[in-house]
């Protein structure tokens, strides 16, 4: 899998919209002989500000709902891999699971991951309707690619990245609903290109725009090069990484065989 697709929308509080938006760039990936195509987080509905966690409990959907079984039957018609992000039912009262679905191209659903960092900070205050998930998701492999799993804030957390990267992913995907604000495109674009660097791997980052949202979604290599950035507009592009850059990046930078693990685990890291 080396053709990718990555989708910036900006998501309507109406599911079905949002959903017939979504099929509809399924079938634009495939037109462009994309193999998977990354959804930005919140792919579901926007949820403003006013939306209840209450309310917001009513939107949200089991994995195996009419949502992602939708997305299914899109992926197996158009032989096209997708990560769709949603709002997942949890056990919680009144609480979601931010959780990303990952279909293969037969239509099968082959991981499940639930956002671990929630988003409390710059005033805003996700563990208010959102439930945390406990625990990475396994690496998906698809030919040369080893896919981890991030979403949105969980990209301020170099742990995560370091662990997947050391579990042996080579890309990581990151759904992503960047909140506006004083120098937050800045920090959007540092924190992917520093993911990148620091682990030699290629960085996907879906991303929403308008509502609240900064847009720039982007793909960045390992040496921290951006493929490609959609600024503002909404829409798709397809990327194309390249094994032999991962490995050249590997080999002449070593990062994750230069770790002093022995000193990491004396200070307890």
């Amino acid at each position: 899998m080396n053709r990718i697709a990555i989708a910036q929308i900006a998501s309507s509080t109406e599911k079905k919209k949002n959903l017939a938006t979504a099929l509809r760039l399924v079938k634009e990936a495939k037109s462009k002989n994309a193999e998977l195509i990354a959804f930005p987080e919140f792919l579901m509905a926007f949820s403003p500000a006013s939306q209840s966690a209450a309310e917001l409990a009513q939107v949200a959907e089991a994995v195996d709902g009419a949502f992602i079984t939708a997305l299914q039957e899109a992926a197996r018609a158009n032989e096209v891999a997708i990560i769709a992000p949603i709002y997942e039912s949890s056990p919680v009262n009144d609480r979601v699971l931010d959780t990303a679905v990952w279909i293969d191209s037969k239509g099968n659903v082959v991981s499940i991951y639930r956002k671990l960092h929630l988003y409390d900070a710059f005033g805003f205050k996700e563990s208010d309707k959102f439930h945390s998930g406990d625990d990475i998701a396994p690496l998906v492999e698809s030919g040369d690619g080893r896919f981890g799993m991030m979403i949105c804030y969980d990209l301020r957390f170099p742990e995560m990245a370091r662990m997947l990267a050391l579990a042996g992913a080579n890309i990581l995907v990151a759904p992503s609903g960047w909140v506006r604000g004083d120098l937050k495109v800045e920090h959007w674009q540092t924190m992917i290109k520093a993911r990148a660097l620091e682990n030699g791997c290629f960085v996907i980052a879906p991303n929403q725009v308008g509502n609240i949202y900064t847009g720039h979604s982007m793909a960045v290599d390992p040496l921290g090069r951006t493929l490609v950035d959609l600024d503002e507009k909404e829409g798709l592009e397809v990327i194309e990484w390249d094994l032999k850059i991962l490995n050249e990046v590997r080999e002449k930078l070593p990062l994750l065989k230069n770790r002093r693990k022995e000193i990491y685990t004396k200070h307890g890291v």
